[in-house]
């Protein structure tokens, strides 16, 4: 009778797990063709207003001159050899002096850390990399490469070819994803982690399952699900949407003075508008719901969270929940006025609360000997 009762528990629990499962598979896809019904009359409208330009786009074939600035550092690439993919990035700074390693978000690239690059080259070895499938770092074809895992992976190699074991990893949006993965696996590798405008991946998760109103803004998690759909809507009209998402009121850069200049949007659609380019960030979402919730969440490592609190993507209650799962000393700035764009909106700002971060503990000179 108790070898029953105990099958019948361990199957009525597997049947639960099941339809869960089925539950949660049902939302997401029932989500994603309501996101596609909504994509579907943007585009009907669009190409009623516009019948001659929607489907009118230009490759960019000549990098804008902002790209080769030298005072922003040198152009590089490494290969992994365990992945076989060749990463581009920029570093400045003396070789030998503290890494200082940042990840971006998206649609963007290497470029968004332009003026981090300049700020701490002085103190350390300052590298930004152009992440998979972004920029001119290779562009895996299948959606199964970006798994989070490999993403992850390739972090933790690039620190290893550039020769170091351990650095200070600043990550944004998705870079900011990576980055709490990485001090979640690799908590040797990451002497402090500073992330802006990306909370703790299970905060999002939970988050967003129980407030609607995040639902609603993360509504193209699910979108982006669909093959070849959206790349086509990111691209119509001479890539409008990509171009609104930095510009626009209601998404784009706050700050008047740091909003960007032709040439520097010129810089992000020379990178976007390549063969494949959308693919390969668009299959970082792709990914995404095969894998959360994380197995593992405990973060070691001291944390500098920043927030835009006019981030138009994100709820700013997510950032002081990130709190639960550190076990270390963890600071959150909230930046008022700020977007999501955060690195951008006000380096000074940015740059200022990092540098305090980074020198707590230590003076900048003893960094040498990290």
């Amino acid at each position: 009778m108790a070898r029953l009762l105990h099958n019948l528990l361990l199957l009525t629990v597997g049947l639960t797990l099941k339809i869960r499962g089925m539950g949660y598979w049902f939302f997401v896809y029932g989500y994603c063709a309501l996101c596609t019904g909504v994509a579907l009359l943007k585009l009907g409208w669009n190409i009623i207003l516009r019948p001659s330009t929607t489907f009118q786009w230009t490759v960019r074939e000549t990098p804008p001159a902002c790209l080769n600035d030298t005072s922003l550092g040198t152009h590089c690439y490494v290969k992994i050899k365990e992945s076989g993919l060749r990463f581009h990035y920029v570093a400045a700074g003396e070789r030998g002096k503290p890494l200082m390693l940042f990840l971006h978000g998206f649609p963007e690239f290497w470029f968004s850390w332009r003026h981090q690059l300049r700020e701490f080259k002085s103190e350390f070895r300052v590298v930004a990399v152009d992440m998979r499938g972004y920029g001119e770092s290779d562009l895996p074809s299948s959606t199964e490469s970006y798994r989070l895992d490999y993403l992850v992976t390739d972090i933790k190699d690039i620190v290893e070819y550039l020769g170091y074991n351990r650095c200070f990893l600043v990550g944004h949006d998705w870079g900011g994803i990576i980055a709490w993965l990485c001090a979640i696996h690799y908590p040797e590798m990451v002497t402090k982690l500073i992330v802006l405008n990306s909370p703790h991946p299970c905060v999002f998760t939970d988050y967003a399952l129980h407030h609607p109103s995040q639902m609603l803004k993360s509504s193209y998690y699910f979108f982006f699900q669909l093959p070849y759909f959206p790349e086509l809507m990111l691209s119509i009209n001479d890539f409008k949407a990509l171009k609104s998402l930095f510009t626009s009121r209601s998404t784009g850069i706050s700050c008047k003075g740091r909003w960007l200049t032709t040439e520097d949007l010129e810089a992000y659609l020379h990178a976007l508008s390549q063969p494949g380019a959308l693919t390969g960030a668009l299959n970082y979402f792709r990914n995404v719901f095969s894998v959360l919730p994380l197995s593992q969440s405990e973060v070691k490592s001291p944390v500098l969270l920043l927030w835009g609190e006019r981030d138009a993507f994100l709820e700013q209650d997510m950032a002081e929940a990130c709190r639960l799962y550190i076990r270390n000393h963890f600071r959150l700035n909230i930046i008022s006025g700020a977007s999501h764009w955060l690195q951008q909106d006000q380096p000074d700002i940015v740059n200022t609360l990092i540098w305090t971060f980074v020198k707590e503990g230590e003076g900048r000179k003893n960094y040498r000997n990290l």
